[in-house]
């Protein structure tokens, strides 16, 4: 059974960094296009980074060039998400996601897997 599973989240003050960690298990990571978004409650959940499976293509929202960097280790089977010089707009929970198709896209309805979520939280 495919599962992801995000840690790393908390409480951050703006300007500082936090880094973001995805786990798989019942599948491996690299064949899957693998993807960050994030989500607050009564707005969709929108994309911050995705990382293009098989290899280390990545492109981000406009709203975290710059400042977010997401990788992935094989060895861990671990997508990363590194978030650096956070401001209280990136408050939010923050959600990997899977999906089959190797292209840059960040289409929620494309990734059929996800994890439960992670919650960042930025302080002014």
């Amino acid at each position: 059974h495919f599962l992801l599973v995000e840690s790393g989240g908390g409480l951050v003050q703006s300007g500082g960094s936090l880094r973001l960690s995805c786990a798989a298990s019942g599948s491996t990571l690299d064949e899957y296009t693998i993807g960050w978004f994030r989500q607050v409650p009564g707005n969709e959940r929108e994309g911050v980074a995705v990382i293009i499976s098989g290899g280390n293509t990545t492109d981000y929202a406009d709203s975290v060039k710059g400042r977010f960097t997401i990788s992935r280790d094989n060895a861990k089977n671990t997508v990363y998400l590194q978030m650096n010089s956070l401001k209280s707009e990136d408050t939010s929970v923050y959600y990997c996601g899977a999906s089959p198709l190797p292209m840059s896209t960040m289409n929620v309805r494309l990734f059929y897997v996800w994890g439960q979520g992670t919650e960042v939280t930025v302080s002014s």
